[in-house]
């Protein structure tokens, strides 16, 4: 069952050079023009099922925000409709929905009645509301003095315990201390396993892997990338990279050769970057010299890169990174931390890399992402999820570093017994 189901959603605003603009055209009743549209967003559809979990992500500006309050009903649609099937608890900005001169304990109950909530059931979560968010006895205190950490905690603390069966938070995560958001996370795992609809927008990529089922990747209004969330934040960070270039000047076209036709029969989730160097090939060897895609934990592992040079470079970088299946970096290092560059490259050459490590990591599938750069991280071809591995082991562990820890035991004292 759909939870969200929006459909063609555009919010269009009119921007005046001054205020005389606006009279200007009521008194001609707009036969005189005398505004610009700005779209914030245009044309975004999607659906969301009941207790799935949708990240937003994008630049600033990109009309996330606007986004979320068409879809919580605050703000009115140009073109487009959506429709919501649920309660919903929405923390949209810092300082909505929360009245400054009101206790916090007088807003907790104001927000849950404001949501259908008889004051009894407020009544019976407000323990639990008090115990997440940690605010002490400013809970009785004006909500105006609080600070910004304390306002959160206790927004998001009441926005989760009013029963919602759809959440709608917008990057409020981002103020909170470390220990309030892995709370925070702790408990959207739980909402996602009662079921509840999240929708969570957050310029946190890792949050977003770790959290969603979906993403969605906005750019100045519209929809650039939808689906695994892996991929999308791969999109998300590939226009971020592009973004540092030259003031995102066009791209060159790639130019014909060998080494573009090499790069074709790489498998990869995304790729970006200028093509100035380009890379060929990636392989993994074990220990014994034969290339694998499967190796012991500790075992030594090389990763051989070739890269084939389109242009004069002076000083370039190339790099690895290594991350789990759900996207989280585990490892990454390129010649320029290893302080082991080549030395200027002409056009047409082709340089050997070689990373060699003891991949002391947990049994579980990585992947390999490698990349060609300037030293200002500006990308000439970066490919994510090159290569899947996989590390196997006879010994568990958590997590995803293998330290091999010594684990001793004795015991100091024996109980004594009586017999009568």
């Amino acid at each position: 069952m759909l939870a969200i189901q929006a459909r063609n959603l555009a919010k269009m605003y009119r921007l005046y050079a001054n205020p005389a603009g606006r009279l200007k055209e009521i008194l001609t009743l707009n036969r005189l023009r005398c505004h610009q549209e700005f779209w914030a967003l245009d044309g975004i559809s999607f659906d969301l099922e009941r207790g799935a979990a949708l990240g937003i992500i994008g630049p600033n500006g990109s009309g996330k925000s606007t986004l979320l309050e068409i879809v919580t009903g605050t703000l009115e649609p140009t073109r487009g409709r959506v429709v919501t099937r649920g309660r919903i608890a929405a923390l949209l900005s810092l300082g909505a929905g929360f009245n400054p001169e009101f206790t916090g304990r007088e807003n907790v109950f104001l927000n849950g009645e404001i949501l259908g909530l008889s004051r009894r059931v407020i009544q019976k979560n407000f323990p639990s509301i008090e115990r997440f968010a940690e605010i002490g006895e400013f809970l009785d205190r004006p909500v105006k003095t609080y600070s910004t950490g304390m306002y959160v905690r206790l927004a998001f603390s009441a926005a989760i315990h009013v029963e919602p069966e759809i959440l709608v938070v917008d990057e409020v995560l981002a103020v909170g201390d470390a220990i309030f958001v892995n709370r925070c996370v702790q408990k959207f795992e739980e909402l996602r396993r009662r079921g509840i609809t999240v929708l969570l927008v957050t310029h946190d990529v890792h949050l977003v892997k770790l959290l969603c089922d979906r993403a969605m990747l906005l750019h100045r209004g519209r929809l650039v990338a939808e689906g695994d969330p892996n991929d999308v934040v791969n999109r998300y960070n590939a226009m971020v990279l592009e973004r540092q270039r030259a003031f995102e000047q066009q791209l060159a076209p790639p130019a014909p050769g060998p080494a573009w036709e090499a790069l074709e029969s790489l498998q990869y989730s995304f790729r970006h970057g200028d093509r100035q160097a380009v890379v060929m090939s990636v392989e993994f060897y074990n220990e014994a010299g034969q290339r694998a895609l499967i190796f012991r934990s500790g075992e030594e592992v090389r990763v051989r890169v070739l890269v084939r040079f389109q242009d004069f470079h002076p000083h370039p970088v190339m790099g690895i990174l290594i991350r789990t299946r759900i996207g989280m970096d585990v490892f990454g290092t390129n010649t320029e931390l290893e302080d082991a560059c080549p030395g200027p490259m002409q056009p047409g050459d082709v340089v050997e890399v070689n990373f060699t490590f003891a991949c002391w990591l947990t049994p579980q599938e990585y992947t390999l992402t490698v990349a060609t750069q300037s030293p200002d991280g500006s990308s000439h071809d970066w490919l994510d999820e090159v290569l899947c591995f996989q590390v196997i082991d006879s010994r568990r562990a958590a997590g995803v570093v293998n330290l091999r820890a010594r684990v001793t035991s004795r015991q100091l004292s024996v109980a004594s017994s009586t017999t009568t």
